[in-house]
């Protein structure tokens, strides 16, 4: 039985190319480990021909070629491998960020004292007026 027996048909696909153009076209971008292959492609074509051919299967042009030999030469390939993005870590960022919450507990406990003081001189002021007598400030070696 054929297709057409059984009321099916065959539907070759054929996908339309969008017509839209791009308002800017985008920069091709060529990663490290595909220039070292073409690289080492380029290296073992010996015939009249092949690099030309290789270009041309590629898309390259001979000079994007050059650069990437001096590239090699260079060693600024190796540089192009994929890097985690953002800041760099900092060894003594734990460090740092102990001093900066150390600081700021000093600034609190300053203030707090300050605070303090103003409060026992109020008090001493308080048990003057009233005749109250305060103790006398114990010293350190009487303290022991």
């Amino acid at each position: 039985m054929s297709d057409r027996e059984h009321g099916e048909k065959k539907v070759k696909s054929t996908k339309v190319p969008d017509p839209e153009v791009p308002e800017r076209a985008s920069r091709r971008r060529f990663g490290a480990e595909y220039k070292l292959r073409v690289l080492e492609e380029a290296d073992r074509c010996a015939e009249l021909g092949e690099v030309g051919a290789l270009l041309r299967r590629e898309g390259l042009y001979s000079s994007i070629l050059s650069d990437w030999r001096r590239q090699r030469r260079e060693g600024t390939l190796d540089g192009l491998t994929p890097r985690k993005r953002g800041r760099k870590p900092d060894p003594d960022r734990a460090q740092k960020d102990r001093i900066a919450e150390l600081e700021r507990e000093l600034a609190r406990l300053r203030t707090k004292l300050v605070h303090a003081e103003k409060i026992i001189e109020v008090q001493k002021k308080l048990s003057e007026v009233l005749g109250i007598p305060l103790d006398p400030p114990r010293s350190e070696e009487s303290a022991s």
